[in-house]
């Protein structure tokens, strides 16, 4: 029998809190190269945006003395969709850390944590985005702000870490109500990946079996781009700048995406991606399984997934 979320109380992944050691390097990264824009910047903390998001940010980066992901936050549909979900995750037996009064992008928010740290958010209240220069207002109406360069179009989704998929899968689908678009199914049982979906994107967040030995990491945070060609020319851009390129540009064979990953000053993994038009449309969508031989075959196009992307997350193990 197939479960679908009815209901649609989450309407989004808004944004992710990213933890950097190196601040002036991230956020000269982010804006300069990878082509974010700057919304607002406090002691600790700057707000950045794509172009056609539509909310004040969907990334904080944040001064730490370490790396990795601080918060997963998501948007309900209404004040009443988030009562629901905090109802669900107080009876649940997850660990819940309880109202915060938010920050310069969104009103309070209920946190909660699955059962490796990472610890997610979910509010309603929620700044949009207006232009702060008239260089930024879009000359559409019915996009966000203007744009140059290869700058990614919106937030697409965040890559997690965990020791058992399997419970990731059901801490997502009793707190968030997310459905599985696809999954890894490993020879010795495990799920050796999830992709999960609130809404009719093909997924907003992905989870891997952790390799690294570490606890509560970060994978990658991924922004889409309007087209192939924007990434291929990002890739240029990197190189000419000296950004490690770790994979791609290259196909997934999981959710067809084109991708590029590289790493950020802080040693966060990054990716620009592109789904085309891709959607899941059906309410009755049967997860694809993908086994473990089908994954020995590589990328869409024969590319072999390299060491480093089963092992590198952040923060780094400590040895």
């Amino acid at each position: 029998m197939t479960v679908t979320n009815p209901s649609f109380d989450v309407a989004h992944l808004g944004h992710v809190e990213m933890l950097t050691d190196r601040y002036d390097e991230s956020l000269d990264f982010f804006t300069r190269l990878y082509g974010l824009k700057l919304s607002g910047e406090d002691a600790t903390s700057a707000y950045l945006r794509a172009w056609d998001d539509y909310e004040y940010h969907t990334l904080k980066l944040t001064r730490s003395d370490t790396t990795g992901v601080a918060h997963i936050g998501y948007r309900c549909a209404s004040v009443e969709a988030l009562d629901r979900r905090v109802s669900a995750i107080q009876g649940s037996g997850y660990k819940t850390h309880g109202w915060v009064e938010g920050d310069q992008g969104h009103g309070r928010a209920f946190r909660f944590e699955d059962p490796f740290g990472h610890v997610f958010e979910l509010y309603h209240e929620t700044r949009w985005y207006q232009p702060q220069a008239e260089s930024d207002r879009a000359a559409l109406k019915n996009t966000a702000s203007a744009f140059t360069g290869a700058a990614p179009r919106r937030l697409d989704h965040v890559n997690l870490l965990a020791e058992d998929v399997t419970e990731v899968r059901r801490f997502m689908e009793t707190c968030l109500g997310s459905r599985v678009t696809e999954y890894i199914q490993l020879d010795n049982g495990r799920l050796g990946g999830c992709w999960f979906t609130v809404n009719n994107k093909t997924y907003d967040l992905a989870c891997t079996e952790e390799h690294g030995g570490g606890g509560g990491r970060l994978h990658h945070i991924t922004y889409a781009t309007d087209q192939r060609e924007d990434i291929l020319r990002a890739a240029d851009i990197f190189l000419q700048n000296g950004v490690h390129i770790e994979t791609g540009p290259h196909k997934h064979a999981i959710q067809g995406t084109f991708f590029l990953y590289v790493w950020e000053p802080a040693g966060n993994r990054v990716e620009l991606a592109n789904a085309g038009a891709r959607l899941i449309l059906a309410p009755d969508w049967e997860p694809v399984c993908w086994t473990e031989n089908d994954r020995k075959k590589g990328q869409a196009w024969g590319l072999k997934t390299i060491e480093s992307f089963h092992t590198h997350g952040t923060p780094p193990v400590r040895k």
